[in-house]
């Protein structure tokens, strides 16, 4: 195996209109008539890279208009975004009677003799083809789609056959051992955020000496519990908990206060103030219940991140929550942390979940309010707050430079794609 970096001879450029058979709708409806059961694709069906579940069907009739048809060796290639920039698209192959359909945002592409359907693959998952199609899409935000046209009128080196066929193993063989690597570094990342997520929960619930008497807490998902230390309520260690205003959000933009909504919590229990948008405040009676003071745990109760938890350590500037937040105010028997990591632990994620079992969506007020937490004596509760610190920034930088290391493997896997497919790559088949 060559894996030489080196600048090809001169090769003549076409466009891709020139490589791709024209194949007619009925022509392709004659090939489903094979079957009356065909395989069908949705978008989720499609990944981004290239892998397809054809676990769904459909009945003929019930597909034959109104979809996407296409056949081995045709490629597909998502239009829509952000499934477009994300690389969504595939080589179709095994469909059941040798034809399928599929949601109708995809682009299929037939190759014609001259063109691998692999190496149309690679092609259409170049960097340089998904961000020059990226900025000539069109329409209204969130539904824009990459046109026919860019497809069609794309640039792409005319290498010979046996090239074509010879660059598409090299990139398999490179490409399946960097997508080795990368699947083994996320499962490390995995494997950290576990052994954080256990770090904090035992740390919450039998604390750090590992000396001290437990006893039986009376709650079966508890277990036991040092033998001194308390169950109690958010409620019974909180001065008050509220939930920010409705109808502020239509006071967003680029001045005012900062407006803390919930995609400003990270994973990590802070509030990311730097990157938060800005609202104006009127100074009322609203304000002053929803203004953030240092110390303040606050917690989602609505949408995709809802039981999500931040402490606001230190409020830069005036910051105010948002309806789809609630602010809990600690009391002095609890340390803003402690509460935090205690909520954040999966003793207090398994009880948001609890409340949200059903049909129920999102948290309210007063099932914040009944989170049972273990409460040690301040002593502890600050010894335990350092502990957690300590362990879990050890795991977070080992998961930060092993994140560091996935996204320069996924650099170094699309530039071996774009370097491949406009032949700066020497696979030892002469051009």
């Amino acid at each position: 195996m060559s894996t030489v970096m080196q600048t090809s001879p001169a090769c003549q450029t076409k466009r891709l209109r020139f490589l791709l058979d024209r194949v007619s709708s009925s022509e392709r409806q004659l090939l489903a008539a094979r079957s009356s059961t065909v395989t069908f694709l949705p978008m989720e069906a499609i990944g981004e890279r290239g892998e397809l579940d054809q676990s769904a069907t459909r009945e003929l009739e019930d597909v034959r208009t109104g979809y996407s048809v296409f056949k081995d060796g045709d490629v597909v290639v998502a239009k829509i975004t952000p499934c477009f920039e994300n690389g969504k698209g595939a080589v179709i192959h095994s469909t059941l009677s040798g034809i399928g359909f599929g949601t109708t945002e995809l682009h299929v592409l037939t190759p014609g003799p001259g063109l691998d359907s692999r190496f149309l693959y690679y092609v259409t998952a170049s960097p340089e083809f998904r961000w020059r199609g990226a900025a000539l899409m069109t329409g209204a935000a969130g539904q824009q789609r990459v046109p026919e046209d860019f497809i069609r009128d794309f640039p792409v080196l005319a290498l010979p056959l046996a090239r074509q066929q010879a660059i598409v193993r090299f990139l398999d063989q490179e490409l399946s051992r960097l997508d080795g690597v990368v699947a083994a570094k996320s499962w490390q990342v995995e494997l950290l955020a576990e052994k954080r997520k256990a770090i904090i929960a035992s740390a919450v619930t039998r604390g750090i000496d590992p000396r001290a008497k437990l006893r039986d807490s009376g709650l079966p998902w508890l277990g036991e519990i040092p033998r001194h230390w308390e169950v109690r309520r958010v409620k019974t260690v909180s001065e008050f908990i509220t939930s920010g205003p409705r109808g502020w959000s239509e006071r967003v933009g680029d001045d005012g206060s900062l407006f803390i909504q919930s995609g400003d919590l990270n994973d990590l229990l802070q509030v990311e103030f730097g990157t938060a948008k800005r609202a104006r405040v009127d100074d009322d009676a609203e304000a002053a219940r929803t203004k953030l003071e240092n110390g303040d745990v606050v917690v989602c109760i609505t949408g995709a991140k809802t039981g999500n938890v931040a402490v606001c350590v230190e409020v830069p500037e005036p910051a105010y929550v948002n309806q789809h937040l609630c602010l809990v105010r600690p009391s002095s028997a609890v340390l803003p942390s402690y509460l935090g990591s205690s909520l954040k632990s999966s003793v207090g994620q398994m009880q948001f979940a609890l409340f949200q079992y059903g049909l129920k969506q999102g948290l309210s007020l007063e099932n914040v309010r009944e989170v049972l937490i273990v409460l040690p004596p301040l002593d502890e509760q600050y010894a335990i707050v350092v502990h957690i610190a300590r362990e879990t920034t050890k795991l977070d930088n080992v998961r930060a430079a092993t994140e560091r290391t996935i996204a320069l493997l996924k650099e170094r896997r699309a530039a071996l794609i774009a370097a491949a497919v406009t032949g700066q790559i020497d696979v030892g088949v002469a051009a």
